[in-house]
């Protein structure tokens, strides 16, 4: 794609060497001789440069100026200008243009100056590419569920996302709380600034201040160098504290005072630095009985606690298992290059029975495991880890119960396929370890126990 640039010039002689250039040059050009004719032409051309001239015969540059950022914001504008008229030229930078020349113009200098405009502009574009894609990577729709008690979160995290306060997310391990904030980031009014995770449980206690706020040069043994810290940097963002519950108290005391004085002072330092930040923490943890037991503060959690946010465990929200099966077969289709767009009835039965103690991120590992080992245009039953199948399902309540239908058939083609593929499995391991039943076990991810009791109820003989 050739770029495009438009000439504005009252000279004729300028317009027909600069449209002669350009054109030599790769570029498609067009010019006009007056800021009416140039913003017709604009309009129709829409330019990815223009090249404008200060003294122009009908308005100013400056009005050309004003008009080319209001209809095309995205054109980047160099102003031509004589030595009288210099003032107007830095004038018009202040107002947005991209850079000034002098005449007369150097014809290098000029074809660098554009080069360097469609440079700026295409990381411009690139940067609200990517701010799109996330967005949209993190928006509320890439939450999946539709179960009662997933719609009332959905409800709460618009309310949330509305407002700037603090929150608190509040849920097990593996049920999407990062997942959560970015989307509440994403959603809010600080979708622009940065988003800074911190994982407070994965930093050494004697380095979480310097984490938080950064330190000074010499501020102790190892500090070479000075460094910002998270809260600096997300500065007009928001701060995600991941795994708040695992703070020292030492470390909750200095988290306490910064959220209350919305100010850092870097670690050996002795100048306060202002944050506007937006504080959004997470834990796994029960805080209110973290605060019985004396290891979390009570005045940081009522601090942290303005907004709450409680995502329930997967075992609580089965309903939403066949559509988050139907998500990450998705999401891992084009990696593993298989086209793979469901589960069976008999596999989602046994999904739908295991407790899931991992939550969303356990099943996404399960599905991506299951497609691996699956040769059909769906996951079946035996390609389930043992895991899942030693938990069979257990028969439907209700008065179908009763009945022998097709759906009772299909039960029972399952746990039969189950056990085969149980069966499998299990020999297969004890082939690979020599017989031994530890390192079989160990392998299935099963305890020793369990692996004797299941070669007993399947009579596999080592």
């Amino acid at each position: 794609m050739k770029f495009k640039v438009l000439v504005l010039d009252d000279e004729k002689s300028i317009r027909d060497i600069f449209t002669l250039l350009l054109e030599e040059t790769g570029y498609r050009a067009a010019s006009a001789a007056s800021g009416a004719e140039g913003l017709d032409r604009a309009a129709a051309f829409r330019p990815d440069v223009l090249l404008l001239d200060m003294n122009l015969p009908d308005m100013s540059g400056l009005d050309v100026l004003g008009h080319m950022n209001a209809r095309l914001p995205k054109c980047r504008i160099i102003i031509i200008t004589a030595f009288g008229t210099i003032k107007n030229a830095v004038e018009a930078t202040k107002l947005g243009a991209y850079a000034y020349l002098e005449k007369p113009v150097d014809n290098e200098e000029l074809l660098l100056m554009i080069s360097r405009a469609l440079e700026v502009r295409k990381l411009e574009t690139e940067v609200e590419d990517l701010k799109t894609e996330l967005t949209a990577r993190y928006s509320f729709a890439n939450i999946i569920g539709t179960s009662g008690r997933m719609n009332s979160v959905f409800q709460m995290m618009h309310k949330v996302a509305r407002v700037d306060g603090t929150v608190l997310i509040t849920g097990e391990s593996g049920t999407g709380k990062e997942l959560v904030a970015r989307a509440v980031h994403f959603a809010g009014p600080r979708k622009d600034g940065p988003f800074v995770v911190v994982n407070c449980g994965a930093i050494p206690r004697d380095l979480i201040e310097s984490e938080f706020f950064g330190h000074i040069k010499g501020a102790f043994t190892d500090a070479k160098t000075e460094t910002t810290g998270k809260f600096e940097l997300a500065h007009r963002g928001t701060i995600f504290l991941d795994e708040i519950g695992d703070l020292s108290q030492e470390a909750q005391v200095k988290l306490l005072r910064a959220l209350g004085e919305r100010e850092i002072v870097k670690v050996g330092g002795t100048k306060t630095i202002p944050v506007d930040v937006r504080v959004i923490a997470a834990t796994n943890k029960k805080l209110e009985e973290e605060i019985k037991k004396g290891n979390f503060r009570e005045d940081l959690y009522f601090r942290l606690a303005v907004l709450s946010l409680h995502l329930p465990p997967l075992r609580e929200r089965t309903e939403d298992i066949p559509l988050l099966c139907e998500h990450f077969l998705n999401k891992y289709g084009a990696e593993l290059r298989k086209e793979i767009k469901s589960c069976s009835d008999g596999a989602l039965e046994y999904l739908r029975r295991y407790p899931w103690l991992g939550n969303v991120r356990e099943l996404e590992n399960v599905i991506y495991e299951a497609m691996v080992l699956s040769d059909e245009a769906f996951v079946d039953v035996p390609n389930l880890p043992p895991r899942i199948l030693g938990r069979a399902p257990e028969p439907a309540a209700g008065p179908e119960a009763d009945t022998r239908t097709a759906g009772d058939s299909l039960k029972r083609a399952a746990q039969a396929a189950a056990e085969e593929a149980e069966r499998a499995l299990i020999e297969k391991a004890l082939l690979e370890s020599g017989g031994r039943r530890a390192a079989a076990a160990e392998a299935l991810g099963i305890s020793r126990k369990t692996l004797f009791n299941k070669m007993r109820t399947l009579k596999i003989r080592d």
